[in-house]
């Protein structure tokens, strides 16, 4: 594991850190299942910076009441989604099958208005063990509205 290099991909202008309860587990559904890779980590810390090859980047610490707000009880991250743009969704259902688990909602492809056009997303929704909601998607083109 790398514990001291900067992301390959450069520093994210957003790189959200997310609390976590047990950061093995969650780094174990990150890694495996989502596709992100350990950019650093400060285990004493229980801390991780994770990234992707497209460049999207977060952060895993595992709970300390150090940074904890206000009242954190599971699932975590409830009013909060995490988009996150890849390649091709079908590797995240892949993983998905092969631990036995389910997605939240999808795949799905979805066509929204932006502006003038329509931009065509494929997504899959998952939640991670602490019930962060992440929507892992991937662009299949835009459309006139006219």
């Amino acid at each position: 594991m790398n514990y001291g290099k900067p992301p390959k991909t450069g520093w994210a202008p957003l790189a959200p850190e997310i609390l976590v309860a047990d950061i093995d587990a969650s780094l174990a559904f990150w890694i495996d299942i989502l596709g992100f890779c350990v950019a650093y980590a400060r285990p004493a810390e229980k801390f991780a910076y994770l990234e992707r090859p497209e460049g999207a980047q977060v952060m895993l610490c595992q709970r300390s009441g150090k940074w904890e707000t206000g009242p954190l009880e599971a699932p975590f991250g409830r009013g909060v989604m995490f988009q996150v743009r890849m390649d091709d969704p079908a590797s995240v259902l892949a993983a998905l099958e092969r631990k036995g688990l389910r997605p939240y909602v999808g795949p799905r492809e979805v066509w929204r208005n932006v502006g003038d056009r329509q931009l065509g997303m494929r997504e899959v929704f998952v939640q991670d063990p602490d019930g962060y909601l992440i929507m892992m998607a991937s662009v299949i083109g835009e459309r006139s509205l006219s």
